[in-house]
């Protein structure tokens, strides 16, 4: 069709899921929930999961099967038993694990889904692209940088799905996976500066570290070097002086003129003006997971993103009722589905279709609904952006998720004497693995327990260690709590009757409320049984 120039027809191919009705979404998403339910029965993964139940309908599921995480999959999936699944995979692919327990996340994907993706990448490249409906700018051979995780990285598993003799990707796509993260990042860069760029697809940190690479070199940029690569050489000369009459370093934006610009991961909205500002184009944001895929994109005003109605089934746990789940294991909270929420925070639960194993599945994923429909572009269906996660781990650039676990075995390893710690994602200028620690003596300085920490979290995590060594960033930061925060933190609880679950703070991601009051401990007098504590 793209070859033939038939532009409507594959738009709406590829992207016509943005002008359906929402009564139009929950059909397909019952149809095709009702399609997958009859493969679950006949599994046996179905049947342990589902407990026995045999639901017909999303009434059924709902009532009758429990919902799950991944460890209800793990002994299946890490092993990749294929006889237990609802159909046979095409592909196999991970993401990181749970640091300490399993390294990774395995999750099978069938021919059909593959099939049910592959143009949702193309909406992502029109979209990227594009300013109205039905204006479909790329074209066969467009240069395409490849910065993506290569194969079983579901990213991988996506640019295999671009045909050859389509899109150009540098570098290609079979040498891209014989190579290390950065030999791809490099080696792209190179192709693009003689072939040209016309469309980045890079994780969101990856997309800035590039920037911030470029302002490094540029001045240390030896044109005689560039003799070798004729073909480069023009182009480098005009990015050197559009980038000098700008009064600046040199950035990627003086020498491509990019067509579109995709980039993913937990962090990309917080570099969205910063990524513009080394590329002179916004980024086109999606939503996905190796779970799950594709979740939800963005179109072309780059506001919220639209969930996609054919790669699974949705239900939304309002974020109260998440909370009362994880203070208590054995809560099933209650669930929304697209058509019953109303803008706020929720909890994503998805059931795969097209044979794919998981079901009432927790993502962990905190999403707000922004809006019920686009009205700036007449899309009828829930708009979302993503928060954060809501499990015991904490995403870094896309990069690793740290668990209370590894860190905690990482500041045991260091030697260091101390009362407790807290630790938590906070957002600077760059996101950061922010830590709060009270030491039984002074002597260290903050800066060097976050050095030795730092060494021992890159031995426990590759994931970690490959952060700094591609995109520069030591994302811990220390600070030092004040004596005896904790315990003055326990007494307050007593006081207010709290049960033991809640006399300490929690290890990950504490609210603003606690780190306030461990932080301004100093001259708090706290009562218990008639004696006066003081720091």
């Amino acid at each position: 069709l793209l070859r033939q120039g038939k532009t409507e027809e594959v738009w709406q191919r590829c992207c016509g899921f943005i002008d359906l009705s929402l009564d139009d979404f929950m059909m397909i998403q019952r149809r095709l929930l009702s399609e997958q339910l009859d493969l679950l029965r006949r599994c046996g993964l179905g049947r342990h999961v589902m407990n026995g139940a045999k639901p017909y309908n999303v009434q059924d599921l709902r009532e009758r099967v429990p919902l799950t995480t991944y460890e209800d999959y793990a002994p299946y999936l890490i092993e990749r038993r294929e006889d237990v699944l609802p159909m046979k995979p095409a592909v196999w692919q991970y993401t990181s694990g749970k640091s300490g327990e399993y390294p990774f996340r395995w999750a099978p994907v069938t021919a059909e889904q593959l099939a049910a993706i592959a143009p949702l990448l193309f909406a992502l490249v029109f979209f990227s692209s594009c300013k109205q409906r039905n204006e479909i700018t790329f074209k066969a051979h467009d240069k395409i940088l490849y910065g993506m995780a290569p194969p079983p990285y579901a990213t991988g598993t996506m640019a295999r799905l671009f045909p050859d003799d389509l899109a150009d990707f540098l570098p290609p796509i079979a040498d891209a996976e014989k190579m290390s993260f950065e030999e791809r990042i490099q080696r792209g860069f190179e192709l693009a500066l003689s072939e040209g760029l016309d469309i980045c697809f890079a994780l969101s940190s990856v997309a800035l570290a590039v920037g911030d690479r470029f302002r490094q070199k540029s001045n240390n940029t030896n044109i005689k070097a560039w003799l070798k690569r004729p073909r480069a050489l023009p182009r480098l000369i005009g990015g050197l002086i559009k980038s000098r009459l700008a009064g600046r370093t040199l950035l990627p934006k003086d020498l491509w003129s990019l067509k579109g610009l995709i980039t993913f991961g937990i962090d990309s909205s917080i570099y969205r003006e910063k990524i513009k500002e080394v590329w002179g184009k916004y980024p086109l944001e999606f939503h996905g997971c190796t779970e799950a895929v594709l979740i939800a994109m963005q179109t072309w005003d780059r506001q919220g993103m639209t969930f996609i109605p054919h790669l699974n089934f949705f239900e939304f746990i309002p974020e109260d009722e998440s909370i009362k789940s994880r203070e208590n294991a054995t809560y099933q909270p209650s669930t929304l589905l697209m058509d019953e929420v109303k803008p706020g925070n929720y909890e994503l639960v998805i059931t795969s279709f097209h044979g794919g194993p998981f079901i009432r599945y927790r993502l962990g994923h905190l999403i707000k609904i922004t809006s019920l429909r686009n009205e700036q572009l007449n899309i009828d269906i829930p708009q979302m952006v993503f928060l954060s996660r809501v499990d015991d781990q904490i995403d870094i650039a896309g990069f690793t998720r740290l668990s209370e676990k590894i860190i905690w075995q990482a500041i045991e390893n260091t030697g260091l004497a101390y009362n407790d710690w807290t630790v938590r994602k906070e957002v600077k200028e760059k996101p950061v693995l922010h830590l709060y620690i009270e030491l039984q003596a002074d002597g260290a300085t903050a800066e060097q327990v976050g050095t030795s920490i730092h060494a021992e979290l890159k031995k426990l995590d590759t994931p970690y260690a490959e952060l700094e060594s591609f995109t520069g960033l030591r994302p811990l930061e220390v600070t030092l709590l004040p004596r005896d925060a904790f315990q003055l933190y326990t007494l307050r609880q007593q006081a207010r009757g709290a049960d033991l679950t809640q006399l300490k703070p929690p290890h990950i991601n504490p609210p603003d409320a606690t780190i306030d009051f461990l932080l301004n401990t100093t001259g708090r007098v706290a009562v218990r049984a008639g004696q006066k504590v003081k720091v």
